[in-house]
């Protein structure tokens, strides 16, 4: 029996099920934790007495419910997203090295966002600013832009998306340089500051619509799971075994593609955790996706709810960059658990 189809075998529902649970116990329990510390302390006894009157407010519960619960809420959502669809998009491109942003995603988004920061525009849609929304098309656009050159070039092949990704991520970066270097310094600031991955509390309709279309997505991808199992070892093996390659290559690339502009749109680019939690997870437990993509996706919640913590304390009044601790942490974190998980990972031709 080959070592893909014996640890296949071994994953039973309840092994599943009771690995998910534990995986969402600890992600609750870090947000708890999480929503208490900051720059100024919470008491939750405090906090859980209500809000007190209009002439007296009660701080903590307002800190609480009002700063520090969405913003803890929102990492989670985009850790989820990238995380997820960081585990499809190695399964479906069999590269150990990709993660959400390798169609372009990053350089679309930042273009969107410089045209929103140049441009001047101040309307707001839904509550999200010109740069979310501007950042958001522009992901969207790219992926749209290079799956289009991928099928005009001929036939469909995860190589020609790959290259058409380094092409236009290439072209879009020379832009955003360019309309850097003649926008105003106060602007380029700002976008930097964004590009470089930023939490901050939003509006709770599209925080809640956010979760909504992230927590459809990543189901949507698990009921795939199986069909990636067996992808992820050639597509040969797959087509021979009945397996429509194509389709599922489509959905898993452009479900994984909408949950990652969604994160884009809320966060900015934030990197490594698309890249190192499903590796993280894979090297532990193994590779059978369909534990793979959900316990990734938890992980990848409880990995950004700590590092955006980290961000608000380490240089408090000040914020650090979300994304500086993601790099920080996450390089040597994986490095750690790459040396003393020495697992052989399967990614065959």
């Amino acid at each position: 029996m080959r070592e893909d189809e014996r640890v296949h075998s071994l994953l039973s529902p309840r092994t599943l099920l009771t690995r998910t649970v534990a995986a969402v116990a600890l992600l609750v329990a870090i947000m708890i934790l999480c929503s208490l510390v900051g720059t100024q302390n919470v008491s939750l006894r405090a906090a859980l007495a209500g809000p007190g009157s209009p002439t007296a407010p009660n701080p903590d519960y307002e800190i609480l419910l009002h700063v520090r619960i969405p913003r803890i809420i929102l990492a989670a959502i985009v850790g989820a997203a990238l995380a997820g669809a960081g585990a499809v998009f190695q399964a479906v491109l069999r590269n150990p090295l990709a993660d959400p942003y390798i169609l372009g995603v990053s350089s679309g988004a930042g273009l969107g966002a410089m045209l929103a920061v140049v441009s001047g525009v101040h309307w707001t849609l839904w509550g999200r600013s010109p740069i979310a929304v501007f950042a958001f098309i522009g992901a969207l656009g790219t992926v749209w832009l290079v799956w289009t050159i991928g099928r005009i070039t001929g036939r469909f092949h995860v190589t020609g998306l790959l290259l058409a990704g380094v092409v236009v991520n290439a072209f879009f970066s020379a832009i955003i340089m360019f309309l850097t270097s003649i926008a105003r310094s106060q602007d380029v600031y700002a976008t930097v500051f964004w590009l470089m991955g930023n939490m901050a509390e939003e509006d709770p309709f599209v925080l809640w619509a956010s979760a909504g279309c992230v927590a459809a997505g990543l189901v949507g991808l698990f009921f795939i799971s199986a069909p990636l199992n067996v992808i992820s070892f050639g597509q040969t093996d797959a087509q021979s075994m009945g397996i429509h390659v194509e389709r599922v290559q489509f959905i898993a690339l452009a479900v994984s593609s909408l949950i990652t502009a969604v994160a884009v749109s809320l966060s900015g680019l934030i990197g490594f955790v698309g890249l190192i939690v499903p590796h993280a997870v894979r090297l532990v437990l193994g590779p059978d996706h369909r534990q793979l993509l959900p316990l990734s996706s938890v992980m990848g919640a409880v990995f950004l709810v700590v590092a955006d913590t980290i961000a608000r304390r380490v240089v408090a009044p000040a914020q650090l960059p979300v994304g500086v601790i993601t790099a920080m942490i996450g390089g040597p974190f994986f490095l750690i658990l790459l040396m003393r998980y020495n697992r052989r990972v399967y990614w065959l031709s």
